[in-house]
């Protein structure tokens, strides 16, 4: 049964993420109930609800659960435990099955491999021998990843001539890891889509992203692609959404290389909203927030339409002691999290420029001088 207005959402985890969520709820006059472990989670601060609970505390999710129509979570690290043990008692969306395939970056790439979608070569590592193997199979350079756990450059790290591979593998504790080889792209790109309970689809347009110390730093909308490329971005993402049931926002990042017959590369798919789609809150007439909350409750999805070409810059670190700057910017679009502790590469905030006009971007090799 489809949520009503006036009913809650359970979110798991309490990050910028959550926090931006809970707005979107709010704006369709739904109640928010956030559990997560840390105190000073800043969605907290705008939930009407809030537990503070370990992801493995029954009790704790039972009575959380009690209180809420219908759950959802800001991050893939939600124990999948956690994501099966909720759905006997509440829905729960995206659904524990996508949450286990997306959060081991081995099942993921055979879920792609099986779908035939083009990713880098890999190989699965557990241990210091099995690196070596994998390094004989697929060369240096390589960059070997954690199966679980890892984002913004966590949990992974580049082999290249000369690497010491014991030492390598155990900086990254040791753990079940994936080597993969390295994809000499032109652009890193992202599709951020949304599909429904009724297998209703709706893609925003492609972005284009730089990244900083392994960290999103800024996303451009559209990005620079010739439109048979963007296409196919467009048809891979649905056919992932497709064939794992989704419901909810996903992004799926991809490599776009240098040859006009070759289609994108998908690099990772992401089980929920994500920071090259914050550009949606203020360039797009349905934000990816919102767009997320209508989906587990069961409503329409929104238009993906954007209002212009649109930039959306993090605010990492000190990057954040701009934000007067930034507010006095004609055009600037500020969002900050309420973080209170500065870290370096801490994503603090964002800033977004919807520019209704521009002139256009040519795709490379576009044979036009």
């Amino acid at each position: 049964m489809a949520a009503q207005p006036a009913d809650t959402v359970g979110i798991l985890g309490g990050g910028q993420l959550g926090r931006m969520l809970v707005l979107a709820a709010a704006r369709l006059g739904l109640k928010t109930h956030v559990f997560a472990p840390e105190a000073d989670s800043p969605a907290f601060d705008v939930a009407a609800l809030r537990t503070i609970g370990a992801y493995d505390d029954r009790e704790a999710l039972a009575r959380f659960a009690a209180t809420v129509n219908v759950i959802t979570y800001e991050f893939e690290n939600i124990p999948a435990a956690t994501a099966a043990y909720l759905t006997g008692l509440r829905p729960v969306y995206p659904a524990a099955d996508a949450l286990a395939v997306t959060q081991d970056r081995l099942s993921e790439k055979a879920f792609l491999g099986s779908l035939g979608i083009p990713t880098a070569p890999y190989v699965g590592v557990d241990d210091a021998g099995g690196l070596a193997r994998a390094v004989a199979q697929i060369g240096r350079p390589a960059i070997l990843k954690t199966r679980r756990f890892g984002y913004d450059g966590k949990g992974q790290t580049m082999i290249r001539e000369g690497s010491d591979l014991a030492a390598v593998f155990r900086s990254l504790g040791a753990a079940p890891c994936i080597l993969e080889g390295v994809v000499p792209f032109v652009r890193e790109v992202s599709v951020v889509a949304a599909r429904a309970i009724d297998g209703s689809f709706a893609a925003y347009d492609v972005c284009e992203n730089e990244h900083a110390h392994h960290v999103l730093s800024r996303s451009r909308v559209p990005a620079a692609l010739a439109p048979a490329t963007a296409r196919q971005a467009l048809a891979i993402a649905q056919r992932i959404a497709a064939a794992l049931n989704y419901v909810g926002v996903l992004a799926v990042e991809m490599f776009v290389i240098d040859d006009p017959q070759a289609g994108p590369f998908v690099n990772e798919i992401a089980p929920r909203v994500h920071n090259s789609g914050h550009w949606t809150l203020d360039g797009a007439v349905t934000s990816q927030f919102e767009q997320h909350i209508r989906a587990i409750c069961g409503w329409p999805l929104g238009s993906a339409r954007r209002h212009g070409d649109v930039e959306m810059r993090n605010l990492l670190g000190e990057e954040v002691g701009q934000w007067r700057d930034l507010l006095a910017e004609k055009g600037a679009c500020v969002h900050l999290y309420g973080k209170r502790e500065v870290r370096p590469g801490r994503k603090m905030g964002h800033v977004t420029f919807v520019r209704s006009e521009r002139a256009p971007v040519l795709p490379p090799n576009s044979g036009q001088n």
